[in-house]
């Protein structure tokens, strides 16, 4: 589909309900502090567009765990993420239920309330990408083994730029050789002595008394 499969469809559906999430529970907040109805607005509907965002990021993950090739040490990261993912949905989701049947009659310590239960969602929300991060960086889940395997074989190898080799040869005193179609150097001129001058004697044998 497009070139993405499970895997990356699920690492590109997870960005936007995570923002739209976290400033659903901004403007909660500001909504609750300035009672600026703007705010009430505009969290009510990032809320409901996250909600159904989160719900897309989760059931592609799901699909995403059929498709990933992982030993013992990954599942039990992935089981892990898996299960706050979906104590975050179902938070966000019970949240944005709520608001829709009662969001204008809400009184202030229902809203205090809701803002509580926004603020622990996004609290298991950021624990869930913290798993998350940990599945790709620590543990290369969704990475093909050939992938990985041509990759610890170049390291192994290592790379190598053409600058750092220049300062290696230098610093270990292998002659210098310029790179093909550079200009020779040009030399200093042998020195001429002014007309008139007396020659030199290039005997440096000490003169017997």
């Amino acid at each position: 589909m497009l070139g993405y499969d499970w895997p990356r469809l699920h690492a590109a559906l997870n960005d936007l309900p995570t923002a739209l999430l976290l400033t659903a529970v901004i403007f909660d907040v500001l909504a609750l502090a300035t009672r600026r109805d703007t705010f009430r607005q505009a969290s009510f509907w990032t809320l409901i567009v996250g909600a159904v965002g989160g719900a897309a990021a989760v059931i592609s993950g799901l699909q995403a765990e059929e498709h990933i090739a992982h030993g013992e040490a990954v599942h039990r990261v992935m089981e892990t993420h898996e299960t706050l993912a979906l104590i975050t949905l179902g938070v966000f989701g019970v949240l944005a239920l709520w608001r829709l049947i009662r969001d204008r009659r809400m009184g202030r310590a229902e809203r205090i309330l809701g803002v509580v239960a926004s603020v622990a969602g996004l609290g298991i929300l950021v624990t869930t990408a913290v798993y998350g991060g940990r599945l790709v960086f620590e543990h290369a889940a969704g990475i093909p083994t050939s992938v990985l395997q041509e990759e610890m074989h170049e390291r192994t190898e290592g790379h190598h730029h053409k600058e750092g080799m220049e300062l290696e040869s230098s610093s270990t005193g292998q002659d210098h050789v310029d790179s093909p179609g550079t200009p020779p150097r040009s030399h200093p001129p042998a020195h001429v002595d002014p007309p008139g001058t007396p020659p030199h004697s290039h005997d440096t044998t000490p003169h017997e008394r």
